[in-house]
């Protein structure tokens, strides 16, 4: 994401632009920022942590999302779209985007070098603002190491760093083995052999 990517435009604006677009945008107080596409370590840890989530939660009311279901905080003016969103209980939407959601429980970020800055940044201020959301977390793609942010009693996010064995998602009470989570993105360090003509 650099400067020339942004774009200023009113919300409306933003929705049906997105409608017609390739590319996934995050908007804020009027700039909307194209996203970067993704590594293949990226895309293998989004998936392994939305399927252990997926597995973890299944016998609960809880429904796991992907990177294509919109987060919206009307107050902020702010959307974006997480790598996983996890919503316990009934999915609210925004009052001004049915397409949004308005109640994440648990939002998960895969970092990447081109948004870390912005995603440890501006995002993550953002997600502290969403009043249903109770803990958000990044992900290392370069060590096995996943920082989790957790509300507090008196609304305040607290710092729990997992890089030993598992982590654990309190919000939604699940724990997510390490090794499994970083499994598929460490098997693409494996060389493999060329093709045979």
């Amino acid at each position: 994401m650099t400067a020339a990517e942004k774009l200023k435009m009113s919300y409306p604006e933003y929705l049906a632009a997105e409608e017609r677009s390739a590319e996934k945008h995050d908007f804020l107080d009027g700039e909307v920022f194209a996203m970067s596409g993704g590594t293949l370590r990226h895309s293998t840890l989004c998936h392994s942590a939305g399927r252990l989530l997926g597995n973890a939660l299944a016998s609960r009311r809880c429904i796991v999302f992907e990177s294509n279901a919109r987060v919206r905080r009307v107050e902020g003016q702010f959307s974006c779209y997480p790598d996983v969103t996890v919503v316990c209980g009934p999915v609210r939407r925004a009052v001004d985007d049915e397409e949004a959601i308005a109640n994440p429980t648990l939002i998960i970020e895969v970092l990447s070098a081109s948004t870390e800055a912005y995603d440890r940044g501006e995002k993550a201020r953002q997600y502290t603002r969403i009043g249903a959301l109770q803990e958000f977390a990044f992900v290392s793609q370069t060590e096995r190491r996943v920082e989790v942010f957790r509300r507090n009693a008196s609304g305040r996010f607290e710092l729990y760093d997992f890089s030993e064995t598992a982590v654990e998602f309190a919000s939604v009470g699940a724990t997510i083995d390490l090794a499994a989570l970083y499994a598929d993105a460490e098997a693409l360090d494996v060389t493999a052999p060329p093709p045979e003509e």
